[in-house]
């Protein structure tokens, strides 16, 4: 071997042993050096609601129980080593943009589970996306019919109107003796046209009588004709089966006219908005039905209130609750089936029993229906809703 080929050889070793050194010192350190810990893996959740449009007034605060959730578990180490991430799109309530967005949280997202939508007509439709996906979904709000029945990954904890109205109508006729009874329908609406069937069986099951059938469009502004027809068919009560925009509108219509009607409704009515809009027209004249009430609270409501209480400057409504209550049980599903696999967790899901949640004790049947009680009835209250009084549900 000549000199100048040992020289060559020993150059070449030398850039090598420098090029390691620099490589060691600059670029990333063992996995195991301390402050170098490999990042958590994360699992998404994905988020369905309106946080513009007619019916933000549900999204905005289920999107903020839904972040305290979160923030909560991955405070606690998340769930199952991994990390938690909220994704939050708007939907606006809109049919086309929730199938956009469902689509999105499913394919490029990839999230293991969708939270939401509180409209039973939105949830269908992110339903189907997510039963062919093969995603759970878990509705905050949906309580209309046709919405498990899509299929095995398709969840809901909210209480069911074909339980809670007729234990209201119960309680309209035996124990407010209001037998003569309005309803008006918005036609427009798919959790009004739903709901509409529910109260007039029972209203029919419970001896009352339908003295005025009359009907209303979302949006529209005019009720004159509506109220006019009210007025005179000598109703006791009026059941209004729609949203607190229009039911305003109504009771505003009915101030105007100087007469008295209470309106009564389901959790469609559950909108900050029923009280901006109908001011005086709504006080104690409105009555709803719910499965939340931050009045009476258990121990678990009491916690999740002054939280939520400190995190928000306000007082957590149905809708903050029960997306709340949606991430928990997701969590509860995962590690009872000790996987994050949508597939896997799905039939732990399913089991749910006496879930202790901060939006009432919640039971998943057979069919994955949640049976949830009491049912809590809201009023108005110098603004703001109040808990009127607590009847039980009968869920045979």
């Amino acid at each position: 071997m000549s000199s100048k080929f040992k020289l060559r050889l020993a150059l070449i070793l030398c850039c090598v042993m420098l090029t390691s050194i620099f490589a060691g010192c600059g670029g990333q350190k063992a996995a195991d050096e301390p402050g170098n810990e490999a990042p958590a893996e994360v699992i998404k959740l994905g988020f369905l609601g309106a946080l513009t449009g007619s019916v933000a007034n549900y999204g905005i605060p289920g999107k903020k129980g839904m972040e305290m959730a979160i923030e909560e578990i991955n405070a606690n180490g998340g769930i199952l080593g991994y990390q938690v991430e909220g994704v939050y799109d708007d939907n606006k309530g809109e049919t086309t943009d929730i199938s956009a967005i469902a689509k999105k949280y499913i394919t490029r997202d990839k999230v293991v589970a969708m939270v939401g939508d509180p409209c039973t007509g939105l949830t269908k439709v992110a339903g189907k996306i997510a039963q062919d996906n093969e995603i759970v979904i878990i509705s905050a709000g949906a309580t209309g019919t046709g919405v498990v029945e899509i299929g095995d990954y398709v969840f809901r904890n909210t209480l069911l109107d074909a339980f809670a109205a007729p234990a209201v109508v119960d309680w309209m006729i035996n124990e407010r003796g209001w037998k003569n009874i309005a309803v008006i329908t918005s036609l427009n609406n798919g959790y009004s046209t739903a709901l509409t069937p529910v109260f007039k069986d029972a209203i029919e099951a419970e001896g009352g009588k339908i003295v005025l059938d009359e009907s209303i469009n979302d949006e529209e502004t005019d009720f004159t004709a509506q109220v006019t027809k009210l007025k005179n068919a000598g109703a006791d009560v009026l059941v209004f089966t729609g949203y607190y925009t229009e039911a305003a509108l109504i009771m505003n219509e009915v101030q105007k006219q100087n007469f008295d009607m209470v309106l009564v409704g389901g959790d469609g009515l559950y909108g900050q908005d029923l009280a901006a809009l109908g001011q005086s027209a709504v006080e104690e004249k409105v009555i709803f039905y719910c499965g939340f009430s931050s009045d009476q609270p258990s121990d678990e409501t009491a916690v999740f209130l002054e939280a939520y209480r400190t995190k928000f400057g306000e007082d957590p409504d149905m809708f903050s609750a029960q997306y709340y209550d949606a991430v928990y049980i997701l969590k509860k599903a995962m590690e009872d089936a000790n996987s994050v696999d949508p597939k896997v967790f799905k039939g732990e899901m399913a089991k749910l029993t006496d879930y202790p949640g901060v939006s009432g004790s919640t039971t998943f049947r057979a069919d994955r229906e949640p049976i949830k009680s009491p049912v809590c009835l809201i009023t108005i209250i110098d603004g703001q809703f109040a808990l009127l009084e607590k009847i039980p549900v009968n869920a045979e």
